[in-house]
């Protein structure tokens, strides 16, 4: 039996397990969940182990989630090795009154597996795991060498697995002729894509303190300058009215769209239409100049994720805070550094900083861009792997994300990264409510085996 029929009498099978998987509440952001992630990192070290990988450990240290890696490496010498890249972790489920079913319970309709991680990044993840089940039980095995590097951290920090990639002792374990990442999107099923670019990111706390504790607003609104109000003065001038970055040297570093390169991005196809019916936002908003793929692929972005100050509880309190808080994040293009975008964003805003109130900066995590070559005979294998499981040849695309580990792969395992994503633009990535198309479960493991297929020819 090929690998392919193997997948055809195993689908039900296969979609049970990952219901299994995402059941488990794998939240790496947050501490009351820290042994629901090393639940995940057991079950799926287990599970590596149950379909024939070799090797089989988990690599831990103190304050940090686990590391999954296995292997398999009987192809041969003359073969050439694959490393596979995935993470088991989420982000966390808020809003849950948003959900319309329980996040950590998922369930199958329309098609589709409605649960937190089914897309970001178990679903993918497990698609490639069954791919190397599907090969080790075919006819002749594998075309390939196979090891797998699976992290817990992606959706904080991956500070770990970046320790641990760019340690020289790892490497000869790491070392691979291509570097497999399955955690993106397509823009639609009938429309596969080879991801050539993403973007890096650093992720900011900017606090302003005013009072020493929190004021009657009477007594005290109108002669103490509310550290809210304060906030967003300085995160409204961080913009200007074209939607530009106002940060002095923001831009300075950042590498210019080319003629072709804006052909290959309007290949994509995102329109406003598209733009509305993902966003449900009125109009869209942005830098001028650019189309609304290029402002979310190929320029940077500076964010607020979330805003906090004062009373946020039902009903009326008439406080005047002591403080407030805003995460704010920076979304980042080939050639910017993110340690220096942080220092940047941190010098202005103490230039935009009024007497009467301080301010402190503190970076959660960097990440840097990365762009992939499309001329390697990886990337050509993945182009037609694609093809050949989608039944398409595959679009051109940069994402507007971030995977920190890619760059760390590019610096330090000199090997060619391919960013072959199986999920869609309106999986909800982040949100309520998110999916995983079930029909691109099931290509995606045909398309990881046939990458294997070609790779190996």
């Amino acid at each position: 039996m090929n690998a392919h029929d193997f997948v055809e009498e195993h689908r039900r099978e296969f979609l049970d397990q990952l219901l299994e998987l995402l059941r488990i509440p794998s939240v790496s952001t947050k501490e009351e969940h820290r042994e629901d992630v090393a639940r995940a990192a057991q079950w799926v070290a287990d599970h590596l182990r149950e379909i024939g990988l070799e090797n089989v450990r988990l690599f831990e240290k103190p304050g940090a989630h686990p590391i999954v890696y296995g292997e398999w490496l009987k192809a041969g010498d003359d073969k050439p090795t694959v490393l596979i890249y995935g993470h088991y972790d989420v982000q966390p489920p808020d809003p849950l009154d948003e959900w319309e079913t329980p996040p950590f319970e998922p369930d199958v309709r329309d098609d589709k597996i409605f649960a937190r991680g089914a897309s970001d990044d178990k679903g993918q993840m497990f698609a490639n795991i069954k791919a190397v089940q599907a090969m080790l039980e075919s006819e002749g095995g594998p075309p390939a060498n196979i090891k797998m590097i699976l992290e817990g951290e992606e959706e904080t920090s991956s500070e770990y697995i970046e320790e641990f990639v760019s340690d020289e002792k790892n490497h000869p374990l790491l070392a691979a002729d291509a570097i497999l990442v399955s955690d993106g999107s397509i823009p639609a099923t009938d429309k596969p894509a080879l991801c050539y670019g993403l973007r890096g990111i650093v992720y900011m706390e900017l606090e302003v303190f005013g009072p020493e504790h929190d004021l009657h607003s009477g007594g005290y609104g109108g002669i103490v300058h509310n550290p809210a109000q304060a906030l967003c003065e300085i995160i409204a001038a961080l913009h200007d009215d074209k939607g530009r970055v106002t940060v002095p040297g923001f831009y300075d570093k950042v590498r210019p769209i080319t003629d072709r390169e804006r052909e290959i991005l309007a290949e994509s196809g995102l329109d406003e239409d598209e733009w509305r019916r993902r966003t449900g936002a009125p109009q869209p908003w942005g830098e001028e100049g650019y189309s609304l793929i290029e402002r979310v692929t190929a320029r940077p972005t500076l964010e607020v994720n979330g805003l906090v100050s004062g009373f946020i509880e039902e009903g009326a309190k008439t406080v005047l805070p002591a403080k407030a808080l805003a995460k704010i994040s920076c979304r980042l293009v080939p050639d910017q550094d993110p340690h220096e975008i942080a220092e940047l964003v941190e010098r202005y805003v103490n230039e935009l900083t009024p007497p009467t109130v301080r301010t402190q900066m503190r970076v959660l995590h960097y990440g840097y861009p990365a762009i992939v070559d499309l001329e390697s005979q990886a990337a050509k294998a993945a182009a037609k792997a694609y093809e050949l499981g989608f039944g398409k040849p595959p679009i051109f695309i940069r994402e507007g994300g971030s995977i920190p580990i890619v760059a760390t792969f590019q610096r330090e395992l000199k090997a060619p990264v391919l960013l072959m994503g199986y999920g869609l633009p309106d999986d909800r990535l982040h949100a309520p409510n998110e999916k995983f198309d079930i029909e691109n479960f099931y290509k995606g493991i045909h398309t990881t085996i046939y990458f294997f297929e070609t790779f190996a020819g």
